[in-house]
């Protein structure tokens, strides 16, 4: 069957219809699997059409009439520059869209043969000349969905038509606005192009919108501090390079503003403009002693101080430095920033800071230290029994010796000899000789430690999970209430006087001020009770476990009865296991 029996019948619907088009089917599939092979394998960006798509039946209209045509080839992306999502959502756009335009096209061929047929013998009677079917060669420009991106496909005449030319080619333009970032040397070349029909070609491409970058902050001083102790060769830890206190001078920098970006407007290939968003400033961190330069781009220190940041800004704290002990040429401290303490802190005195306290040498008997930040003795905490150190934050000592310790957060020493520590969080020691003897260590997350108790089975004690630093406040207040009332029954005893009475008042709203703390501290402690039989309990990891320690999560104890090595202690089913 020649090709005009083929075509005829496909057009028309005979019974030949179906050999026809299976045979059109298999030589179309032989010419592109062909083509796509030579250019290398599989190309994602091509758009694979079923056979019987008009636009096969339109390529194979042209093909008789030239007698030779490349086949089709209809890929978005020949170097491989676009994304793969943007060409998969675009291939789907691609063929919705030639279904059509082909359909259409095909609709207007098939209802002239059509017509043509109810014609031919009214023609042959009256001996009329044969009419035939006249399309000029149509340019369709395809827009991807942002309308960045514009492809052309050129449909061939048919019958008398006009073949493609830059006129048309103008006139297509027009007609669907693609005005902006078109191709002109493709233009100059298309109408004399071996492929110019049945051929996806990239036409012009618009300019993509660009936002804005959003102002931003260069710190010169650290948002967040953390305190990495290292170890070295020999197992000694260095107390003094923490570097808790970073000292600024007025006026000098503490971070610097980035100003925002302008966005950079687009255009489409129809010549739209596209808008773009400006970046978004942000404000300078302003605290407590800084300051805004005039050209609005620096954050100053106001005061000469320490820098740290609050977690919304920050602020400037003054440093007190103490160049040798203190004693009585200081007297007791009490101070709002940081205070950086040179020598000792001697017997009998207290400080107290709003900030990071800093002790180059040791804190000895029956004082007693008070840091709302970090506190660092480098040379150790050498107590008495009655010495008592707090931090609301982190502790880092040389030892601790014969103290009461309470750490909100962890607490890092080489040797707790005799202690009393509470510490919500996790208690390290394993730099240095890393023992714990004697005493009670109380931790709500984690105790690391080399060694726990001597071979003298001296009494140790450990406990984990809980709430330990506000079990310590409850034991203080209860102390205090127990001194209140013994006080308040001594005065009592006394005769009556102006100065009994004053003194009366003063330690009845004592007593009345420390049970209301009290009875604060026992609802807190009810109410979470629950939340932390519903947490996880703590952790004990130790190298060595000696006779005479006490292992105890809450009300569960474990007393160990021989030494036990590479242990790991936790509470397991209600019960302590020692692994």
């Amino acid at each position: 069957m020649s090709l005009k029996e083929k075509l005829a019948s496909l057009l028309f619907g005979s019974k030949a219809a179906t050999e026809a088009e299976d045979q059109i089917q298999e030589e179309l599939a032989v010419d592109q699997t062909a083509e796509t092979k030579a250019d290398g394998g599989f190309d994602q960006a091509l758009l694979e059409l079923p056979a019987e798509h008009p636009l096969y039946q339109l390529y194979e209209l042209r093909r008789r009439e030239s007698g030779y045509l490349p086949a089709p080839r209809l890929s978005l992306d020949e170097e491989g520059a676009l994304p793969e999502e943007m060409i998969r959502r675009e291939l789907a756009r691609l063929r919705t869209a030639l279904t059509s335009l082909c359909g259409s096209r095909m609709k207007q061929v098939k209802e002239f043969n059509k017509s043509k047929l109810r014609k031919k013998k009214d023609q042959e009677e009256l001996e009329e000349p044969e009419e035939t079917l006249s399309l000029d060669a149509q340019p369709y420009f395809f827009l991807s969905a942002d309308k960045l991106y514009a492809w052309i496909i050129i449909l061939p005449p048919i019958g008398e038509g006009q073949e493609v030319n830059r006129d048309l080619l103008f006139q297509a333009m027009l007609d669907q606005g693609v005005t902006y970032g078109v191709d002109e040397h493709l233009v100059d070349r298309l109408p004399v192009h071996d492929r110019k029909y049945f051929h996806l070609f990239p036409f012009a491409q618009g300019k993509p919108a660009f936002d804005g970058e959003n102002g931003n902050i260069v710190d010169y001083f650290p948002r967040s501090i953390v305190h990495t102790l290292d170890v070295d060769e020999y197992g000694q830890v260095d107390y003094t390079n923490l570097n808790l206190i970073f000292n600024v001078n007025k006026d000098q920098e503490i971070c610097r503003l980035i100003l925002p970006t302008e966005g950079e407007l687009g255009r489409t290939v129809q010549d739209q403009e596209i808008p773009a968003k400006s970046g978004k400033s942000v404000p300078l961190p302003k605290g407590r002693n800084t300051e805004i330069s005039e050209d609005g781009l620096s954050l100053l220190a106001s005061i000469a101080g320490h820098v740290e940041f609050t977690g919304r800004s920050f602020q400037v704290k003054p440093v007190l430095d103490i160049p040798g002990n203190v004693d009585f040429s200081t007297g007791d401290i009490n101070f709002l920033g940081d205070i950086n303490i040179k020598g000792d802190v001697l017997t009998g005195f207290t400080v107290r800071a709003m900030g990071n306290i800093h002790v180059a040498g040791v804190v000895e008997a029956g004082s007693s230290v008070e840091s709302g930040g970090d506190l660092v003795v480098v040379k150790g905490i050498l107590g008495d029994g009655t010495t008592v150190v707090r931090s609301h934050r982190s502790i880092f000592s040389k030892y601790i010796e014969n103290a009461t310790i309470y750490a909100r957060e962890n607490l890092q020493t080489d040797c707790i000899i005799n202690g009393s520590i509470y510490c919500d969080g996790e208690v390290i020691v394993r730099s240095g000789r890393g023992c714990i003897m004697g005493g009670r260590v109380w931790a709500a997350k984690l105790i690391n430690v080399t060694s726990i108790g001597s071979q003298s089975e001296c009494r140790t004690s450990v406990a984990l999970g809980g709430l330990p630093c506000t079990n310590f406040e409850r034991e203080v207040i209860q102390q205090e209430l127990k001194d209140l009332e013994i006080e308040l029954e001594k005065m009592e005893c006394q005769l009556d006087s102006p100065a009994k009475t004053s003194l009366l008042n003063k330690t009845r709203m004592k007593l009345s001020v420390a049970e209301l703390k009290l009875k604060q501290l026992e609802d807190d402690l009810a109410n979470i009770k629950i939340e932390l039989l519903e947490k996880e309990h703590g952790r004990l990891e130790c190298a060595v476990v000696y006779p005479g320690t006490e292992i105890s999560f809450g009300d569960e104890m474990l007393r160990v009865r021989q030494e036990r090595r590479q242990c790991v202690a936790k509470l397991v089913c209600g019960e302590i296991v020692l692994l």
